[in-house]
Parts: C-alpha cells; sequence; structure tokens
C-alpha cells in the first residue's frame, strides 16, 4: 500500500509555496482564522501545512491545506513553515484521516496541559477564549459517571450537552449515551427531547419538574411513556437480532442451493410460479451485509 504521505516533516520557506485557493479577504475577521492566530501567537504551528511537490517545478510546493495557518504564517512576517509532503496532489485524503478533537478529549488535553505547569490563562489565550470557557472545560465532566464517559469519549457531542446529562442520575446517564450513539445523532435537540423523555425518578432532583423550552408538562409525559416503550422494543430487537440474522442467512444458502438445481426450478416454474418468485425475492433482499452481520454475531 502506497503511503499517502511522506514520513518526516520538512521545513519550507513560504515563497516556495504556491496557493491551490485564494484567501477572502474578510476571512481574516472570522472566529475560527482569529484562533489559529492567537495560537500560532502562543505557541507556534502545532499542525504542519500539508502541500505537494509541483512536478518540474524547481522545488515549488502547492499548498494543499493550512491556508488559513500559511496566511497567519505570512501576516506575522514568517518566512518559513513546518510542512507535511502528500504523494497525491489533492486535500481529501488528509482531511478524511485527521481526527478532529471531541470535547471529552478536549477536557482531558487541557488538564494534562494545567499538570505539566501550563497557566489557565496561557490556554486560554492560546485558544483564543476567555479564563470562564476554560474553567468550563476543565469542569466538563464533573457529575458523569465514568461509564457514559466512556461511551461518549470520542463523540463529537455539544460541551453544553454535559450540562443536560448532569441533571440525570448515573444510570439514565449512560441508558442516553448509549441512546445517542446507537442513532449517531449528537445535536442538541435530541439530547433535550431524551432529557423531556426522562422519567422524574431518574432525575438528581427528583422533586423539582423538568423544563424543556418548547414543550408542555402534558408533552415531556407523553414522550416519556413513547420512549420507554421504544428503549423495551429496542432491547428485545438487540436479543433476538443476532440469533434471526443467522437463520435467515442459513436459510438463503439453502434456498440458493435449491434455486440452483435446474430440476427444481424447471418443476416450480411450471406447477408453483408464484411460490418460485417469493424465494427469489427471498433470496434477492438478504444482502452481502446481513451475511457478515450473521458472521459477526456467530463470533
Amino acid at each position: 500500500m502506497k503511503n499517502a504521505f511522506l514520513m518526516n516533516v520538512i521545513t519550507l520557506k513560504l515563497k516556495d509555496i504556491v496557493l491551490s485557493k485564494q484567501m477572502i479577504t474578510h476571512t481574516r475577521n472570522g472566529p475560527k482564522y482569529k484562533q489559529i492566530a492567537a495560537s500560532i501567537a502562543e505557541v507556534g504551528i502545532i499542525e504542519p501545512l500539508v502541500v505537494f511537490q509541483i512536478k518540474g517545478g524547481s522545488g515549488m510546493y502547492m499548498l494543499l491545506d493550512g491556508h488559513l495557518r500559511f496566511d497567519i504564517l505570512q501576516q506575522r512576517g514568517s518566512t518559513e513553515a513546518a510542512c507535511l509532503i502528500s504523494t497525491e496532489d489533492e486535500a481529501y485524503t488528509y482531511n478524511k484521516r485527521v481526527n478532529r478533537l471531541a470535547p471529552i478529549q478536549e477536557h482531558y488535553m487541557i488538564l494534562k496541559a494545567i499538570e505539566n505547569g501550563v497557566s489557565s490563562q496561557r490556554i486560554a489565550r492560546a485558544l483564543d477564549v476567555d479564563i470562564a470557557s476554560i474553567r468550563q472545560k476543565v469542569n466538563l465532566l464533573d457529575g458523569i459517571c465514568q461509564e457514559a464517559i466512556d461511551c461518549l469519549g470520542t463523540k463529537h457531542i455539544a460541551a453544553t450537552a454535559f450540562k443536560i446529562l448532569k441533571k440525570m442520575k448515573p444510570l439514565r446517564q449512560l441508558e442516553v449515551a448509549e441512546l445517542l450513539v446507537a442513532a449517531n445523532n449528537f445535536t442538541m435537540p435530541y439530547v433535550k427531547a431524551l432529557y423531556a423523555a426522562t422519567h422524574q425518578a431518574l432525575l438528581l432532583d427528583a422533586d423539582k419538574p423538568k423544563k424543556v423550552e418548547g414543550l408542555t408538562s402534558e408533552q415531556m409525559l407523553r414522550m416519556e411513556r413513547e420512549i420507554e416503550g421504544l428503549q423495551k422494543d429496542l432491547k428485545l430487537i438487540e436479543e433476538s437480532y443476532g440469533t434471526e440474522m443467522l437463520s435467515l442467512v442459513l436459510a438463503r444458502a439453502y434456498l440458493l442451493k435449491l434455486l440452483n438445481n435446474a430440476r427444481v426450478v424447471r418443476y416450480m416454474s411450471q406447477n408453483h410460479p408464484d411460490l418460485l418468485a417469493a424465494l427469489q425475492t427471498v433470496v434477492d433482499s438478504v444482502s452481502a451485509e446481513g451475511q457478515v452481520s450473521a458472521t459477526a454475531a456467530m463470533s
């Protein structure tokens, strides 16, 4: 397999790098640009620029990823930058492989930095946020059970969602985390809906009525009942899914063998054409993905 990048980071002169797209002037006023600029000013370049060597370009390189960083370095008067050399002239491969920090990962990184002696003020300057925001990130997981933390560790869930989770008891926190992962939906509306559907007894302050903007008490009670029913159905499906999928794939294998017999097909087409069509539909409906699922269930 061909490596997508050369193994070593090298230093290139900015004058030898050609932009693959033009910088829009008003971009410099955006929050992302300002945050990156603050980070570079405080700790320097962390993520190298990604470039591709132009063939026959006499040592020139095309910039694939890092246009904001490149512009910030130019604005600061820098003449060189650390670069990662791509073996392909497109940025998709690189961007697809970059792991963006999830809130929980960011929380642990900030804690680690503080333990290593970095002040909260310096971290705030590097991230271009106020000190109160850093304190919120440090306290992000206070009141969240470890099982829920493990479940959401690498998920890109809004930091504000943890404020809602903290209103729930540990068992319900884990249930909600599992529901978020199962649905692959980490949006605030979904988190709020699960909170609205949480039984009062599963809240830390069970005596205090829930308040969700846009929902009445009657609507929340209805959501509680519906979610409880859905959770029961989901558990039943999870318990029987593996066995049923395995049985279905085995049945399909038998039908395939049967339908590959010319004498059987000829007899059924002459005497039972409707049944033959139905069996063929069953065979076609069970995909290769289903076979993989059944194999996983067996293991």
